[in-house]
């Protein structure tokens, strides 16, 4: 039900009720970064409110110069990834540090899915990086399934292998010659190859990022808001990063 909702807002909602629904989802991530880390006193809510609308504002407000706030998200998150790649959750972040870092990463990331969508091409372009990433992450799981021997980040994600992450790629790929005619035919196929190849990257990356932020937390789910399938930040790790790249790519 999630995926035809989401095409269907994608599709007719006018330009200012989609802004206002990520909005809203926006709001939803920050609570559940505040859930996951226990963001209960004022200083700390006052933190998570703070280290949240301050990028979103930027971002909104002036997306070209502020170019540099999903670009050090990027790193910082991908940095606190590695560490625990290498180190486990004894490397993870805690308390206020990791209560400011997830905030910033709603925050700086969350307001591209309006960007994007809004501007030119963004429908298709939206719907295009929504389904690469549904082809990367089935892939991933199907090769992973049949052909998964080497572990490929088991301190983060215990269960994705380096075939699944390749198959992603390739799955991501093949999807994007299939969809290229209907979608974005008047763009070069190889730009838009381009493109499923930095989305499949950045899906899978942005899927390993999830993951450590929620054993950072000590959590398994974000949230609970999609019953069966964890929260909001559950369904959307794979698509933030691989959405602000979109955005910018495109212009």
């Amino acid at each position: 039900m999630l995926l035809p909702a989401l095409l269907l807002a994608i599709i007719f909602a006018p330009n200012w009720l989609f802004t206002a629904l990520i909005a809203l989802l926006m709001g939803l991530g920050l609570y559940e970064i505040g859930a996951m880390t226990s963001a209960r006193s004022p200083a700390r809510v006052a933190l998570l409110i703070g280290a949240g609308l301050l990028p979103a504002a930027a971002v909104f407000m002036a997306p070209g110069p502020f170019i540099i706030v999903p670009e050090f998200t990027f790193i910082g998150t991908a940095l606190m990834m590695s560490l625990m790649w290498v180190h486990g959750t004894e490397a993870a972040p805690h308390g206020t540090a990791l209560i400011a870092i997830g905030a910033v990463y709603v925050g700086a990331l969350f307001p591209y899915f309006a960007l994007l969508r809004n501007g030119p091409d963004g429908v298709a372009l939206t719907i295009l990086v929504l389904l690469l990433v549904v082809a990367t992450d089935s892939a991933a799981y199907f090769v992973g399934r049949a052909l998964g021997r080497i572990r490929l980040a088991p301190r983060v994600s215990p269960n994705k292998t380096v075939e699944g992450a390749i198959g992603g790629l390739l799955g991501a790929v093949a999807a994007a010659v299939v969809l290229w005619p209907a979608l974005l035919a008047r763009r070069e196929l190889a730009a838009v190859v381009t493109l499923a190849v930095a989305v499949s990257l950045l899906a899978q990356v942005g899927d390993l990022i999830g993951s450590a932020l929620k054993r950072a937390a000590g959590v398994k789910d974000s949230g609970w808001i999609f019953p069966g399938h964890g929260g909001l930040l559950d369904r959307t790790c794979s698509l933030v990063f691989a959405v602000a790249f979109t955005y910018y790519y495109s212009r």
